[in-house]
């Protein structure tokens, strides 16, 4: 089989994210053929090196794994962090899972959990185009002039957000799809205009809807879910 670089190994594995991977090399967390790699440019062969992370047996997945999860309030977007409840705190699976994309720790909603590597660039990287909707309270009335705005793009840390479609439900609420995601984007884009959120949930990413799971619950999508999300991101 062709060699793959260690730190895309250990993504697809569902070890850990291909980011977090580089960082366990430089570290010296991980092992190959039982010899520590600190390399980043290292390959390995899937199916005849020994890897190993943090003394744990890393080979790559026979079944991947995706589960949707409604993220409440006051969970981090993370694997671990210490003193804090974390995502993969609320899914009880063998399967060792890493959250795509992010929720900061005040917003809700959907979260793909997933021991699928491939996954996290795709639906991440805005040179994909995969949309990602939101819903939004804010703290005053929103001006017509300020959800053209978001709409349009606004300045932040230098550069401008990508046009994005808004729709407004109420005084206080609306609704947005993003085709990027920026750290915190809705919110610091919605302090731009004068405002404050006060309650920000995901919907919706690509084609997978919320629907009605309950906070803190979490489901596996199901094979039609699932077969439709690979089709949407070219993967088998």
């Amino acid at each position: 089989m062709a060699l793959v670089r260690l730190q895309k190994f250990l993504s697809e594995a569902g070890a850990c994210s291909r980011r977090r991977g580089e960082a366990h090399i430089l570290a010296g967390d991980v092992t190959v053929n039982g010899k520590v790699v600190v390399a980043l440019g290292t390959k390995v062969d899937p199916d005849g090196d020994a890897v190993h992370l943090r003394g744990l047996p890393v080979g790559k997945s026979d079944r991947y794994v995706y589960v949707m999860l409604n993220k409440p309030a006051g969970v981090v977007t993370s694997c671990k962090h210490q003193g804090e409840a974390v995502v993969t705190d609320l899914v009880n699976l063998p399967q060792r899972l890493f959250p795509v994309g992010r929720l900061d720790k005040a917003s809700t909603g959907l979260l793909l959990l997933t021991n699928d590597g491939r996954i996290h660039h795709r639906l991440s990287h805005p040179s994909f185009d995969h949309e990602k909707e939101y819903d939004v309270t804010v703290q005053w009335p929103l001006s017509a002039e300020a959800l053209a705005a978001m709409g349009t793009g606004l300045p932040l840390s230098g550069a401008m957000t990508r046009p994005a479609k808004v729709h407004r439900v109420s005084n206080r609420r609306f609704r947005i799809v993003l085709l990027e995601g920026k750290n915190r984007q809705i919110r610091r884009m919605v302090k731009k205009v004068g405002n404050r959120v006060v309650a920000l949930e995901r919907i919706r990413v690509a084609d997978l809807k919320l629907g009605g799971l309950s906070p803190g619950a979490w489901r596996h999508l199901s094979p039609r879910e699932t077969r439709q999300l690979l089709k949407q991101l070219e993967l088998k």
